[in-house]
């Protein structure tokens, strides 16, 4: 089954973030809470947690990218 990761709110007041640097490549095995990729808002920089177990099949963002709260970011098999 796949499941779509969407971007978590990462802080009270900033509704879009910038994409700094992903950890796990297409095709990679993750667990439920490593981290995913690097985001950065106006004030913090932040890791997004893996929700689930799984294997990495699809990157919907990329470096540099402004991504709003809510916003695809992956898809991952599980």
């Amino acid at each position: 089954m796949r499941s779509t990761v969407k971007l978590p709110r990462v802080s009270e007041t900033a509704p879009v973030v910038v994409v700094l640097a992903w950890y796990a490549e297409v095709g990679a095995t993750v667990d439920a809470g490593d981290p995913l990729l690097q985001v950065e808002t106006d004030k913090v920089t932040v890791d997004v947690p893996s929700p689930v177990t799984g294997t990495l099949v699809e990157r919907l963002v990329e470096l540099d990218d402004e991504v709003e709260i809510g916003a695809a970011l992956c898809v991952i098999d599980t």
